[in-house]
């Protein structure tokens, strides 16, 4: 019986990054052994055990073999007689299938330090196309690591093209897909995620409302990149850059244009109600993926409101308090500074204006917190009851959003 660490774990530390979780593989292992030896086995298609005191994950040597469609057709072997290399086989990347044993030696039979070395994501094996969630693992890994410089393997590429047109990925369950697509919008580098995707042809498949975007044109004189697919990695990128690792924020800055796939074609590059239109793909993409609550109503809210965000000093006070109103701001104050997040996103994700300035963020926070700050209990105290209540409140908070435009400097 011999313990080894293995993936990420090792990975990261050869790429000198902080590591996250430590898991383990044990060969020679039945799990009567390791019940005997205080584990508490937690798997149910394989043996994974949690060590009794550092609660690590440690699982038994396992081989698998593909016996159905989609990444849950598989036969799974753990007999104390299969080895870690053939363990390391069944693993997606190069990079991923190295161990290190109880000395600290790297056992690393199919070049992993080699390509990390060579900063290329590349499949250990022909095993790699039995399952379809590993084209999404690739472009999730290119999210996190195209800022070290890796790129994916081009025999690994065809790969995923094959398996994007064999219908494959059809079959992955919509809280895989929304488990990758939370954790790449959490990287440094979402673009690389719907890139890889879009190259290997899984976009469309995956997302077909982002990739929807790709060739779509707009106004040069408004975005430089033209391409709106283009515009959407870029805007992705900039919302990682302002909010690190805040996948509500990345999401809806995700969403934000979808409705620009929808602009009839007679009227491009212009793009017309884009911004209404682009609701309803919103969310059917939520449905679709089953989409928490919360990321859902902020991306139909930044879909819906980032143009009066970007004019927000031509609106007029009571068209001020409407937006606020209709993003529930009042109960929801949070929607706010992540609204205007958003909206900073999609107006610096654009070819030369990386790093311009947003001033319509900060002044719709402002406006936001001058109107929160008139107090409905202190209008009631007055003598006023009933629908009155609210009329006087809505009067008073649109008083408070003029005052304070007043003491501020146009956004221009």
């Amino acid at each position: 019986m011999k313990t080894y660490l293995v993936g990420g774990a090792v990975r990261d530390r050869l790429l000198g990054i902080e590591a996250g979780d430590r898991d383990h593989v044990v060969v020679g292992a039945t799990p009567v052994q390791m019940l005997a030896l205080g584990y508490k086995q937690v798997g149910q298609d394989f043996p994974v055990f949690l060590h009794p005191d550092s609660g690590e994950e440690y699982a038994l040597a396992r081989t698998e073999r593909k016996r159905g469609r989609g990444y849950r057709g598989f036969e799974v072997d753990a007999d104390p007689s299969v080895t870690l290399e053939e363990d390391l086989q069944r693993r997606d990347f190069t990079i991923n299938a190295i161990a290190e044993d109880e000395d600290g030696r790297i056992v690393d039979p199919y070049g992993g330090a080699k390509d990390l070395e060579a900063r290329v994501l590349r499949h250990v094996g022909p095993a790699f196309i039995e399952d379809p969630l590993r084209v999404l693992r690739a472009a999730r890994f290119m999210a996190r690591f195209a800022p070290l410089g890796f790129a994916v393997a081009a025999e690994t590429m065809a790969l995923m093209r094959e398996m994007s047109a064999s219908g494959e990925l059809d079959t992955l369950v919509p809280e895989r897909v929304w488990q990758e697509l939370r954790r790449a919008l959490a990287c440094a580098r979402p673009s690389a995620f719907l890139r890889t995707l879009h190259e290997a042809g899984a976009l469309a498949s995956v997302l077909p409302e982002v990739d929807a975007l790709y060739g779509v044109p707009q106004r040069a004189e408004y975005h430089p990149e033209v391409d709106t697919g283009v515009h959407q990695q870029m805007v992705s990128d900039m919302a990682a850059r302002l909010a690190p690792g805040d996948d509500l924020i990345g999401f809806a800055a995700l969403c934000h244009d979808l409705g620009k796939a929808l602009t009839p074609e007679e009227e491009l590059p212009r793009h017309v109600m884009h911004e209404q239109r682009g609701v309803a793909p919103v969310l059917a993409l939520c449905e679709r993926l089953k989409v928490p609550l919360e990321h859902r109503d902020l991306a139909v809210i930044a879909c819906r409101e980032h143009l009066n965000v970007h004019r927000l000093d031509e609106l007029r006070d009571a068209t001020v308090f409407e937006l606020l109103s209709r993003c529930d701001a009042f109960r929801r104050p949070e929607r706010i500074t992540r609204l205007a997040l958003v909206c900073e996103a999609d107006k610096r994700g654009r070819l030369g204006n990386e790093d311009a300035d947003y001033p319509q963020g900060p002044a719709l926070v402002r406006l936001h917190a001058a109107a929160m700050a008139i107090n409905a209990r202190e209008l009631a105290a007055s003598g006023l009851s009933g629908p009155e209540v609210g009329e006087a409140l809505k009067r008073a908070r649109i008083a408070a959003i003029g005052a304070a435009r007043r003491v501020m400097p146009a956004q221009g």
